[in-house]
């Protein structure tokens, strides 16, 4: 069961009591999806390209996709997203957030129009912009080399360390293309020798509120 919460910056965020976490940091979900994934992630790509495939492991409460779709737009960048979800949410718990007044209603609508569809086929939510949910663990996700970007946004070490084994960083690391970005809130010695051994440079950049540091990282 997932049980709503509110967070320090004023945005709600879900408890999973299966899990026993939260999925954005209590310090601030809007402001830790902000400053990871759009700041650190999105928009480093954009400076360079304006078409972009990302890869986002933990699609959740659909947030970063959201924050990410709206730059996307406004700034007339071709979409193609893929959120990784292995136990999607119901439609009425992704409602039940209050995203959508962090976002112009044609994009909180294109989502949740499309929502249950992305999560059985790739869908067009406004022309250039496309979502699919795959309902698999990262595991089974199999592909080439064809992303720019990574949000991992898996659950943190301590709830789910499986999510966080050199093994299934590695297999991560293998969709990206060179080049590509890997951004995450996470910063553990482990996860920096883990990426460096698949060929990345890591840059250690500040974290949003309740984290000191966070990670990027280029693929050679």
């Amino acid at each position: 069961m997932n049980i709503i919460t509110l967070t320090a910056d004023g945005s709600n965020t879900l408890f999973n009591e299966t899990i026993g976490e939260h999925y954005h940091s209590k310090h601030g979900a809007l402001q830790e999806s902000k400053h990871v994934f759009i700041d650190a992630g999105l928009k480093h790509v954009a400076a360079n390209q304006r078409e972009i495939s990302i890869l986002e492991i933990g699609f959740g409460t659909g947030l970063n996709f959201l924050l990410t779709l709206e730059y996307a737009a406004a700034n007339n960048i071709e979409l193609k997203y893929i959120g990784l979800e292995a136990f999607p949410l119901e439609l009425e718990a992704l409602k039940s957030t209050g995203y959508q007044q962090y976002v112009p209603e044609n994009i909180w609508n294109s989502l949740e129009n499309n929502y249950l569809n992305a999560l059985k086929a790739p869908i067009a939510l406004l022309p250039g912009q496309e979502l699919t949910i795959p309902h698999i663990t990262l595991d089974q996700f199999q592909g080439p080399a064809a992303y720019d970007l990574v949000y991992y946004d898996a659950f943190s070490v301590q709830h789910q360390p499986e999510m966080w084994s050199d093994e299934i960083i590695a297999h991560t690391c293998s969709f990206l293309k060179p080049g590509g970005t890997f951004v995450t809130y996470a910063i553990t010695g482990k996860l920096k020798r883990a990426l460096k051994s698949n060929g990345f440079t890591i840059e250690k950049l500040p974290g949003a509120p309740g984290k000191r540091e966070m990670l990027r990282g280029t693929k050679l």
